[in-house]
């Protein structure tokens, strides 16, 4: 399977600002992850995946109340049971924050299980997300 790109719009407001009035990096991170949720959970079944780790979350500059920024998510590799996230979001067409999440494939009881999702990248630029995803786990 290809990579596949999930796209979700929100508004920047008053209770998703930090004491400097800009976008809270706690706020970011909770968007980041369901962000990365999203794409998983279509791939697999959204009770079978736990977050594992948030390798990185770059910020580009600073977020104002009022912006709406765009977050697109996609899966760009698949191990035996993880599933890793990159996800990126925008403001107006500028990239303002990226990173990447790991998420595992569970049972009910909490235990890894193989999903046997197979991801292939297609362009230059999936194959460098790709290998950048690979480098992260060492």
């Amino acid at each position: 399977m290809s990579f596949v790109h999930y796209t979700t719009n929100r508004l920047v407001k008053g209770e998703d600002l930090n004491h400097h009035g800009t976008l809270y990096a706690g706020r970011t991170a909770e968007w980041f992850v369901e962000s990365g949720f999203v794409a998983a959970s279509k791939l697999t079944r959204p009770e079978n995946i736990v977050c594992l780790q948030i390798h990185e979350m770059v910020f580009k500059r600073p977020v104002n109340k009022g912006d709406v920024v765009s977050l697109e998510s996609a899966i760009v590799l698949a191990g035996r049971t993880s599933l890793v996230a990159f996800v990126r979001m925008e403001v107006q067409n500028e990239q303002v924050f990226n990173g990447f999440i790991t998420f595992i494939h569970v049972d009910l009881d909490g235990k890894p299980i193989p999903h046997g999702i197979k991801i292939s990248a297609e362009t230059s630029d999936e194959l460098a997300l790709q290998e950048a995803a690979r480098q992260l786990k060492k």
